[in-house]
């Protein structure tokens, strides 16, 4: 916890010195539109089709009390205009149902500069009645998301709205450094790209509670910590440091195809004591496919 508080005040600065310049700050992290972090948004008109493998599902800086490795899949459409569409497929290895998820949404890309862009986005989640995943409680989410690339770094803020049984807002800056190889590996179109990240998560977490009653059989109540001075939902309902996290994508990159393995080293805080949540490694393997 001692690091996080000065990595916290460090990306507020940088945030505050970017609304400054461009009146918006904010990046790439959770733009509802599933895309692998070396997202490139172009204005070209294209459609991408893409699968995901991981190790852990992870909802805002939460994991369920089992690992749940899972696959998703997604296909988005890029109008010229700067509107999106798109949809996804989640399947958690360790569940029941055959389908546990599916997403779909729709937003809009504006560009204020060659440096300052941003989305905003509305996603309507549907889970399957056996699903087990922790953000289950959730069913819609608004997402605005605004990034300024100061070439040294990119940094982004992300805001996000959920409802459905419950309702949580979410902040999460990020901090992020993307270069490429200037050297092709197998030839003159394919190369390799890095986008190491430091990104906080700020919020409530009142799907917490919500998932708890709606999976009684899921938690093992002698491992509960005693709440504090006051109950859970209370403390669920307050605005806290919910996480921080250390990333490292690595991808290999052609024309209309990459390929991404992504390491991720995630620290929640601010725990409430039906998770248990601890430090936790979590890996990711992307394959998209782009058209245009």
């Amino acid at each position: 916890m001692r690091y996080a508080w000065p990595l916290l005040l460090c990306s507020i600065f940088v945030s505050l010195q970017v609304k400054a310049a461009a009146y918006h700050n904010h990046a790439d992290t959770i733009p509802k539109k599933p895309t692998a972090d070396t997202d490139t948004v172009t204005r070209k008109q294209s459609l991408s089709i893409g699968v995901s493998f991981g190790s852990d599902a992870q909802f805002f800086g939460r994991t369920g009390t089992k690992k749940y490795p899972f696959m998703n899949s997604d296909i988005i459409y890029n109008a010229k205009s700067g509107f999106f569409v798109y949809g996804s497929l989640y399947k958690v290895f360790t569940s029941t149902p055959v389908i546990d998820e599916t997403d779909v949404g729709g937003g809009y890309f504006y560009r204020f500069s060659s440096k300052f862009t941003g989305n905003i986005s509305y996603t309507r989640f549907i889970f399957n009645r056996d699903a087990l995943i922790i953000k289950s409680a959730s069913s819609n989410d608004i997402n605005f998301n605004n990034s300024y690339d100061w070439k040294i770094m990119k940094t982004g803020v992300v805001l996000d709205y959920l409802f459905g049984q419950v309702s949580d807002f979410f902040v999460t800056i990020n901090n992020s450094k993307y270069f490429e190889s200037n050297f092709g590996i197998f030839d003159d179109k394919d190369y390799l790209s890095f986008n190491p990240g430091i990104s906080i998560i700020l919020g409530t977490q009142n799907f917490v509670q919500k998932y708890s009653i709606n999976h009684p059989g899921t938690f093992d109540n002698d491992n509960l910590l005693p709440p504090p001075l006051h109950s859970y939902s209370g403390y669920n309902s307050e605005f806290h440091m919910l996480n921080y996290s250390f990333k490292l994508p690595i991808a290999y990159n052609r024309p209309h195809y990459t390929f991404e393995f992504a390491y991720k080293y995630s620290i929640p805080v601010n725990v409430e004591g039906i998770l248990r949540n601890r430090r936790e490694s979590f890996y990711n393997l992307t394959f998209y496919y782009l058209f245009y």
